[in-house]
């Protein structure tokens, strides 16, 4: 009975954690979203999210390499990558050819920086099959023994799309660089760049077209 309580605790430490790190994975990456549409994040809000983020000092010990501990560029057969890795340990993975996520998302004609409403500006048109195809495409890259490794966590991955051709142009991953997917090496993520590049197209708005580009991301755990 003692061994199952200490099991029991111990399982619903590992669920915490888990929780806590996909949370601080999240208000990272806020915070550079915003950072990217304003230019600035309010320091108050920086301050709140220290204290809730002060008891994450915990971290996973893994069997597996860390690719990404500390930023770095990877020099690959036929392309490049950049791994930068925030104070908030943080990693942004992109090709280094990337530019568009580097720009503030604006209006082509004016050059006004372009702010997402409360209520929502739709930029894309929806259709469903856009959606399964990209979570088709981030799934199939993870093999089995990969997608059991990151299980329980989710990925986030960012598109920038041509906002007259509805491509995606630019592609951009993040995770925290102690985390499960710092050890899944760079050919899974230059896949699901290139896969998205060719196989996912939307069709922009009358509003969307107005822009530089479109900046869309999610999250996902590979299934």
């Amino acid at each position: 009975n003692v061994f199952k309580r200490i099991a029991a605790i111990l399982f619903y430490i590992q669920k915490i954690f888990v929780y806590l790190l996909q949370f601080k994975q999240k208000q990272a990456f806020a915070i550079k979203l915003f950072k990217r549409q304003t230019g600035k994040f309010p320091h108050f809000m920086k301050t709140i999210f220290f204290f809730i983020c002060i008891s994450l000092c915990t971290t996973y010990i893994y069997a597996q390499t860390n690719y990404y501990a500390v930023t770095k560029t990877f020099n690959e057969n036929g392309y490049i990558y950049q791994c930068d890795v925030a104070a908030s340990k943080t990693v942004t993975l992109y090709n280094k050819s990337n530019k568009l996520l580097f720009t503030t998302q604006s209006y082509k004609n004016t050059g006004e920086t372009f702010s997402q409403t409360d209520e929502g500006i739709v930029l894309l048109q929806y259709d469903a099959w856009t959606r399964a195809e990209r979570l088709s495409i981030v799934n199939a890259a993870f093999s089995a023994s990969e997608k059991q490794r990151v299980k329980g966590h989710e990925l986030i991955i960012t598109m920038c799309i041509n906002s007259d051709t509805g491509k995606v142009d630019e592609v951009e991953f993040s995770f925290m660089n102690f985390g499960t997917y710092a050890t899944i090496p760079i050919s899974v993520y230059r896949k699901i760049e290139t896969d998205l590049k060719e196989k996912v197209w939307y069709i922009p708005t009358e509003e969307g077209k107005k822009l530089n580009y479109i900046y869309y991301w999610w999250a996902q755990e590979p299934q």
